[in-house]
């Protein structure tokens, strides 16, 4: 078992450190090797993936994502911004399928912003292409028209092989669950997304016992904030899924607790948490590391499909949260504020005890 981490900028260090913790706690120590991406990967070797980094990503079984990105990087050319180097060991991997729950914990139902009545038992798996689409296709840049004016170009696009094979994670994915699959788009005026309904309704012909509706990226926006729990699977392109993805986020109280996958075809996979760097909380032992260590349970499930370890941390994270610790962006009243560092801490408890 070969694991590469890369804590990335902003509090990526903070929060992959007590992650990190959690391997050592398996034995898993011999098992990680580091590297730096992002505006770290930038300011040691000028380049958000360096080779050193992309070669150990590729040999690796897995990789442990941080946090790209920082205020201090915004006025460097558009391809040696951090956000590059995120996007281009994605595509390298073709780590295709992004997978995010948007998970209620029982804990932290009032941490929403919602009625308890309305997340109460939100559980919604979106499935997001994650190395196509707009984010990816070209043309694309920014040049001078016929009336010398500047104009800026991205170029949404996707080939039928592309949708395929996210349409089958999708429907896999509802097989497993309850059985239902909504798909996103807004196949109404744009043709790339036509052809993505077109193709997700010929896929379904393959799977009988999944009940396939679709839905329009505004419409799928106002559902989730109206009735999130009519969703149980969501499968959508890139931007959409992006976009969502992070709203859905924010249905179960603070985004600091949403683990991501990112998997290719053979379930290689790089995991991350769905939040950015915060370069503001950076250093201060603020940031939430649960959604990192959750990450790690999508690891050990995906990848090294070992269900014991995954429902372990997922049950120590639990046990935690019924404790009544929180981090800053999770607190509530009459609950333990703690930092990143110690919630670290008290997951490894758990783990003890379990």
């Amino acid at each position: 078992m070969k694991i590469a981490v890369l804590p990335g900028d902003g509090i990526g260090p903070e929060i992959v450190k007590q992650a990190v913790k959690v391997l050592d706690f398996f034995g898993l120590s011999d098992a990680v090797d580091y590297s730096s991406i992002g505006g770290a990967g930038y300011d040691e070797l000028k380049d958000p993936l360096p080779e050193a980094t992309l070669k150990l990503a590729l040999e690796a079984d897995a990789i442990l994502l941080g946090a790209v990105g920082g205020w201090e990087y915004d006025k460097l050319p558009r391809d040696m911004r951090p956000e590059r180097g995120l996007l281009r060991i994605r595509q390298a991997l073709n780590l295709f399928a992004n997978l995010r729950p948007a998970l209620m914990f029982p804990e932290l139902i009032h941490a929403s912003s919602l009625k308890p009545e309305i997340v109460s038992g939100l559980d919604i798996m979106i499935i997001r292409e994650l190395t196509g689409d707009i984010y990816f296709g070209e043309p694309r840049g920014i040049s001078l028209n016929n009336k010398g004016e500047q104009e800026g170009v991205n170029t949404m696009r996707y080939s039928e092989s592309e949708i395929r094979r996210i349409s089958h994670v999708a429907f896999k994915a509802a097989n497993k669950r309850s059985k239902k699959l909504c798909s996103v788009d807004k196949a109404n005026v744009l043709e790339s997304t036509e052809l993505w309904r077109k193709i997700i309704t010929d896929v379904s012909s393959e799977y009988p016992e999944v009940e396939l509706s679709h839905m329009y990226v505004d419409n799928a926006a106002m559902q989730l904030i109206n009735e999130p729990k009519q969703f149980d699977v969501i499968v959508t392109g890139n931007i959409f899924g992006d976009i969502l993805s992070d709203e859905a986020s924010m249905l179960t109280g603070s985004i600091g607790m949403l683990p991501s996958a990112s998997l290719d075809e053979n379930n290689k996979g790089m995991y991350e948490p769905s939040h950015g760097s915060a370069p503001d909380i950076a250093g201060k032992d603020k940031a939430n590391p649960l959604a990192t260590i959750l990450s790690l349970s999508m690891m050990f499930k995906y990848t090294f499909s070992d269900n014991d370890k995954a429902e372990r941390i997922e049950g120590a994270v639990r046990t935690v949260l019924s404790q009544g610790y929180r981090t800053q962006d999770i607190l509530s009243e009459n609950m333990s504020l703690v930092g990143c560092e110690e919630m670290g801490d008290k997951v490894i408890e758990e783990l003890r005890n379990v």
